[in-house]
């Protein structure tokens, strides 16, 4: 990829030849992907091709074993706090402590956030994501599709810029993917961005950069500052496509 010539403070998430091994296996392998203010990327292909790790480097949950991960231009670890108060993450782990009530959950992560009138915020996010009645429940005696609705309503909490979310309709009922499309379109209009990972329904229709598609061996796939599409296996280092990527 040719070096990059854009402002850094136009730049949002980035990741630069970034490789990530858990012992001899390449989850990914040298993986370029830049995710600008205003886009919206899906990232799709079969069970082990690296998505999830993926979400989770841009996320600054992992680190990557080369390589770097970039927030605004400059490494993730520079700025750890900038970068995940700029992110709202919605993955397979909810990240919820199941012993709190659901506003008890919320106020810790918004107190992590160090968030300004926190307890109207919560209030906002437990009544678009119609948690109120739930608000004093453990988050243990929930069922699943309601877990992830809390998740959803702790990845909004902060008003994050960047939105990453794998597999955020999991258990989710048809209201509350409503409800997150909703969101989404909020996201666009305000030009924030966001990466998410496999099917999303009627979402699909506003991805601008679709990721794919994924071989069984694929590790990453990513576009190049030409609009070429290319792709990372575990066979090869790197495969090429001239293959353009289509815009929804």
């Amino acid at each position: 990829m040719p070096p990059d010539t854009t402002p850094p403070a136009s730049i949002g998430l980035e990741l630069r030849n970034v490789s990530k091994y858990f012992g001899d296996l390449a989850a990914l392998a040298g993986a370029q992907l830049r995710v600008k203010p205003g886009e919206a990327i899906l990232l799709y292909g079969p069970n082990g091709a690296g998505k999830t790790t993926l979400l989770r480097l841009l996320a600054t949950l992992a680190r990557p074993s080369e390589g770097e991960v970039l927030f605004g231009g400059e490494n993730v670890r520079r700025h750890a706090a900038r970068a995940k108060a700029a992110i709202g993450f919605v993955s397979h782990s909810t990240f919820l402590y199941g012993d709190l009530t659901v506003r008890e959950n919320l106020r810790f992560f918004g107190t992590l956030y160090a968030l300004p009138r926190l307890e109207k915020q919560i209030d906002a996010a437990l009544e678009s994501f119609a948690l109120g009645d739930r608000a004093r429940t453990p988050v243990r005696k929930l069922s699943r599709g309601l877990q992830q609705r809390v998740s959803l309503a702790r990845a909004f909490l902060h008003d994050p810029q960047f939105l990453l979310l794998d597999e955020p309709f999991t258990g989710l009922d048809a209201a509350t993917v409503s409800t997150i499309g909703i969101f989404h379109s909020r996201f666009q209009t305000r030009r924030r961005a966001g990466t998410k990972d496999r099917s999303l329904g009627s979402w699909e229709n506003s991805v601008r950069r679709p990721l794919g598609p994924c071989a069984p061996e694929l590790i990453a796939t990513g576009l190049g500052e030409g609009g070429e599409q290319w792709a990372v296996s575990r066979r090869q280092k790197a495969v090429s496509s001239k293959r353009k990527a289509v815009s929804r």
